[in-house]
């Protein structure tokens, strides 16, 4: 079976890039066309049968991610098959199984054989524990064996790391970083080049791993392991000189019809939000742009699904066409399940207002018709289009109005009561 770039190039229209033309409101023609550019993803593995497929890239709905997985500190599977179902419910388009501890085959056929959304994985988090042996004896050859069980399994997208080689490495050791590497896959690579005195697998053998994209249509998420991981290490020598061997890598992939999406930072202050999308789409050739946050400050820990959003807003309205969503544990444990909804509520907003940025067909309509609900009172129909219904229909429960048409804010002083009022000629 080929992958959906290399029928889009030979001018086929498959299911998939029809599925995502109705939820986009765009023709499968134009889709077709942007696959076939390398402009727009399709992530939809052949083995992955409950999918629904979600287009990432120009011109598209911003798309947003929620990471779950296993650790060895929370190894509870139905804790998190219950935040899977969580994600699911609140129209998540993607999960990533982060597991590194336990039964990670289990939980990840689980998720894949449930899930509507695309699931990406990073399988360098799942070599240690899958293999049973130490990071330095690890070849290059069993690297490659762990990324091809996730596709045999179904994994839609995989984070490969392989952006920061030896050259990339040499940049990192002269900047003198507050944070070093905060990627865990990028820290794993780079220590195993340092153990090992050899270049990074998943760079070295690029191709071989293409091997493995093109057999199962797994697209490339190409990781940065050099993002910032404090707004002081942001836009520095070793983010730049990564995203350049990212930029070649785009290429090469797209040689042997492999869809690709970039990664992104991170922690960057507010001023250089911008600059990194417009960087990370220059330097890759306009492939679609996933981006983690950016957090836009550091000094707000229990909070960070707020300076993520404030910053994921900003970077999609600027072009980044998927959004990883940020809970308020972020840098503290594991998120809980009320951690998670507040996490994808959060990122949702912040894909919503930068589609209305970027002019997404229906985006602006969605917030006219709230407020045309808003001004005629309705509340039933205002709980109806609230991005999540749960929270505003508790509010007005628990603090119910004297008069139905007005709130306990207001009261009689309603600003909306009174014009209505006063614009039908009722008296007050």
């Amino acid at each position: 079976m080929s992958t959906q770039m290399e029928q889009a190039r030979n001018g086929i229209v498959t299911a998939a890039m029809q599925t995502v033309a109705g939820k986009e409101g765009l023709t499968a023609e134009e889709i077709r066309r942007r696959v076939a550019a390398g402009t727009i993803v399709i992530p939809a593995n052949h083995n992955h049968t409950a999918l629904s497929p979600e287009g990432v890239g120009l011109g598209l709905k911003t798309k947003i991610n929620v990471n779950l997985g296993i650790s060895p500190e929370c190894a509870n599977l139905d804790s998190e098959l219950a935040k899977v179902q969580m994600a699911l419910d609140m129209k998540a388009e993607a999960i990533m199984d982060l597991s590194n501890y336990g039964k990670t085959v289990e939980f990840r056929h689980r998720l894949i054989e449930m899930s509507p959304a695309m699931i990406g994985t990073v399988p360098m988090y799942d070599a240690l524990g899958y293999l049973d042996k130490k990071l330095e004896d690890i070849t290059p050859q069993e690297f490659l064996a762990v990324v091809k069980q996730h596709a045999q399994d179904g994994v839609d997208f995989v984070t490969i790391h392989a952006g920061i080689n030896r050259e990339t490495a040499q940049h990192f050791q002269k900047t003198s970083r507050v944070t070093n590497i905060v990627s865990r896959g990028g820290s794993l690579l780079y220590a195993w080049m340092e153990l090992t005195g050899k270049e990074n697998p998943f760079y070295e053998y690029f191709e071989d791993l293409l091997d493995i994209c093109v057999e199962y249509d797994v697209t490339l998420s190409l990781g940065d392991a050099c993002r910032p991981g404090s707004i002081a290490d942001a836009t520095d020598g070793a983010q730049i000189s990564e995203l350049i061997v990212l930029g070649e890598l785009t290429q090469r992939a797209w040689k042997r019809n492999v869809q690709v999406m970039i990664e992104g930072p991170g922690h960057v202050p507010l001023n250089e939000v911008v600059a990194n999308v417009q960087l990370a789409k220059k330097l890759c050739h306009g492939a679609p742009f996933y981006i983690l946050g950016p957090l836009v400050t550091d000094v707000a820990p229990g909070y960070d699904h707020i300076t993520s959003a404030i910053g994921g807003a900003l970077a999609a309205s600027a072009g980044a066409d998927f959004l990883c969503y940020v809970t308020p544990a972020e840098h503290l444990r594991l998120p809980t399940l009320d951690d998670v909804r507040e996490g994808i509520i959060a990122v949702k907003i912040a894909a919503h207002t930068a589609d209305i940025a970027k002019g997404i067909p229906g985006a602006a309509e969605w917030d006219r018709k709230m407020s045309q609900a808003r001004q005629a009172l309705d509340w039933e129909k205002m709980f109806g289009l609230a991005l999540d219904r749960e929270k505003p229909e508790r509010y007005r429960k628990e603090s119910a109005p004297e008069h139905q048409d007005s709130c306990t804010m207001c009261g009689e002083m309603c600003s909306m009561r009174l014009m209505n009022r006063i614009m039908d000629k009722q008296v007050l």
